[in-house]
């Protein structure tokens, strides 16, 4: 019973963490549309760092150490499709720093990116987690 807890716990997070995974990026897009310092700015400044820090970090830190468990309670570890999201999920993971990165330099006004390219990076998130989905229902190369 506890592994079914922590399973809704796990997927509970997952889609926590991909909520403001899709959400950052786009909000990236328009921040870069307004001048730094202005009102907008500030606005999508404090938009940005409360989900990441409030939302996005608590259920990334949530979806991996469930994640853990569930995979060495159910002896997954030696199961080829997990090895292949493991790597998914370390990709998202370095997205994850990656849009960090870009927050702090949207805040600080060093931001050296259009909104397209912003637009373009809202992109990555739902290929992996795409790709993630199809790994852990169909469980190929098992």
């Amino acid at each position: 019973m506890v592994y079914l807890w922590i399973k809704a716990l796990h997927i509970l997070a997952v889609i926590s963490w991909m909520a403001g995974m899709l959400y950052l990026p786009r909000l990236f897009v328009y921040h870069a549309g307004v001048a730094h310092g202005s009102e907008q700015g500030s606005l999508f400044e404090i938009m940005e760092f409360r989900l990441q820090r409030y939302i996005m970090a608590p259920a990334m830190i949530v979806a991996w150490l469930t994640g853990l468990y569930l995979a060495m309670s159910a002896g997954f570890f030696l199961a080829p499709w997990l090895h292949g999201k493991l790597a998914l999920v370390l990709a998202m993971t370095g997205l994850h720093g990656y849009l960090s990165f870009l927050r702090k330099k949207l805040a600080s006004g060093q931001n050296k990116h259009d909104p397209r390219f912003f637009r373009i990076l809202n992109e990555a998130p739902t290929l992996l987690l795409i790709f993630i989905v199809v790994l852990v229902v169909v469980k190929p190369f098992s």
